[in-house]
């Protein structure tokens, strides 16, 4: 790809973040006038336990959307909206993140992949930036440098996209789990799905953006080789 037509993915895929953001909020504030019976934690709860789970905690955290299920403590944590909300949109979180811990507790194979990357990249992130930096300042020097940036970021890029099979799987779950529990019915499954499938766009878009930077980064490079 060209520089030109690297620029204008990049700004197509900020447009479309943006756009997919606003889509998202607006799913959710509809999603959450439709109620329902149980609030997030407790059908939270009520996937663990029906999946054999006891050593998980569900807890209340600030924030909208800021819902996730952390490995490392064994929590589900979900907004307060989520936490406390009696609706649709609610329920699809809830059992959304509970799909992560599923994955978590059955070994599947993607999520044991990201997790593994974590680390790796938690570091690779906090470096990339300088190396980048210093590799365009000493290419003459350290020609290699600017390649080694590159990979760091590439790491990045790689985890971008093991994250969207670990996404679209919890979120798939959640939707059988939701049914099966009769939770959702004929017209609630529709919605608990939308609300997922805007949720997993946002992971797909970030995903494109990552890779165009991975390509901007490496025709910098290239030229400056």
């Amino acid at each position: 790809m060209t520089v030109n037509s690297i620029w204008i993915l990049m700004i197509v895929v900020m447009v479309l973040s943006m756009l997919i953001q606003n889509r998202l909020k607006s799913r959710f504030d509809k999603y959450s006038e439709i109620p329902l019976a149980l609030t997030g934690a407790e059908v939270a709860s009520r996937m663990l336990l029906s999946h054999g789970i006891r050593d998980v905690r569900i807890v209340s955290i600030p924030g909208k959307l800021t819902d996730h299920y952390d490995p490392s403590t064994k929590t589900v944590n979900l907004s307060e909206d989520v936490y406390y909300g009696r609706s649709v949109a609610a329920a699809a979180v809830a059992a959304h993140e509970c799909g992560h811990v599923v994955q978590h507790a059955t070994g599947y194979a993607w999520l044991q992949m990201r997790s593994a990357l974590v680390p790796v990249v938690s570091f690779s992130s906090n470096i990339v930036s300088w190396v980048l930096l210093a590799g365009v300042l000493f290419i003459n020097i350290f020609p290699s440098l600017i390649w080694i940036g590159v990979g760091l970021f590439a790491l990045s890029t790689l985890f971008s996209f093991i994250t969207l099979p670990v996404e679209i799987n919890a979120s798939s779950r959640a939707v059988k789990w939701l049914e099966s529990d009769g939770i959702v019915g004929y017209e609630t499954k529709p919605m608990a799905v939308d609300a997922l499938r805007w949720a997993a766009y946002t992971y797909v878009i970030a995903a494109i953006g990552s890779l165009g930077t991975l390509l901007y980064y490496i025709s910098i490079a290239n030229r400056r080789s």
